[in-house]
């Protein structure tokens, strides 16, 4: 396989996974890493690295498209990357400290979270009245639907807040945007609707891995010749996905994603602990 065939394989790969990152809100890094360390024998580092830039390019194709539509909360977005920017770049320095295989066993752990919480039925949340932060915040608002623009409330400020700093630590060590840690915050802990939290995880995990590509960057851990067909794949994928997210209904489509990122967990582990990684 010469190095033309490689790149285009892999762009491949990284379109289908900001499709389906940007429909579930996930972001295409949780499917990158795995991907290119895997199927392609990359560096989980380097893997990483690549996957940072993927992950930005997965927030600024879908982000866009999403704020013009109405979905984004751009005040619940802003308010919560204080704590994942923090955490970012506190993960990113412990990443460039530990082994890859322990954080092949790590990332394959989240993985089977991610894969836990994509298949998780998110049932609607009834109405309720904002708690006092949210109120001060002013981040009550409200989303397009087929009957119209439905109205919501925030609770659980303090507590989203706290996991964001969870996910953006996750996001620095692993090279990933952690977007399943950020929608279960928003949709469980903050009561926000679901496709309030997907869209508004888009928006976020750029900015969470814009601040720890810097370290990665620092540490010659990103090589634009990998970087740029995953780029170019993610965003194309991510687009589309802005496009198709209103119309489609995300139950089957996060099934399957569900069954494909358990397998790769499955295999990152087993890798890390045999450290063929």
């Amino acid at each position: 396989m010469n190095t033309f065939e490689l790149a285009i394989l892999v762009w491949l790969g990284s379109l289908v996974a900001g499709l389906l990152g940007s429909l579930t809100g996930l972001g295409g890094g949780i499917v990158i890493t795995p991907l290119l360390a895997l199927a392609f024998g990359v560096d989980l580092h380097y893997a990483m690295g690549a996957s940072l830039v993927s992950v930005i390019a997965t927030s600024s194709g879908a982000a866009a498209a999403y704020v013009k539509e109405g979905f984004t909360n751009m005040r619940i977005g802003m308010f919560l990357e204080v704590a994942t920017t923090v955490g970012a770049v506190v993960g990113a320095t412990m990443a460039t400290r530990l082994p890859a295989s322990r954080i092949a066993i790590i990332f394959g752990i989240v993985l089977l979270y991610s894969a836990y919480a994509s298949s998780r039925t998110i049932s609607a949340h009834a109405a309720a009245p904002p708690d006092r932060i949210a109120k001060l915040l002013r981040l009550d608002s409200q989303y397009p639907s087929v009957e119209g623009p439905k109205a919501y409330h925030v609770r659980g400020v303090p507590a989203g807040f706290s996991l964001m700093f969870v996910a953006g630590t996750l996001s620095g060590l692993l090279g990933i945007g952690s977007g399943a840690l950020k929608v279960i915050a928003m949709d469980q802990a903050m009561h926000v609707p679901f496709k309030v939290s997907t869209t508004t995880s888009n928006f976020m995990i750029g900015v969470t891995a814009a601040a720890s590509a810097g370290v990665y960057l620092e540490r010659g851990y990103i090589d634009p010749g990998l970087a740029m067909p995953v780029m170019l794949g993610v965003l194309l994928g991510s687009l589309m996905g802005a496009r198709l997210l209103p119309k489609t209904r995300t139950a089957r489509l996060r099934t399957l994603f569900a069954v494909v990122v358990a397998a790769l967990a499955v295999e990152m582990i087993y890798h890390g602990m045999t450290g063929r990684i």
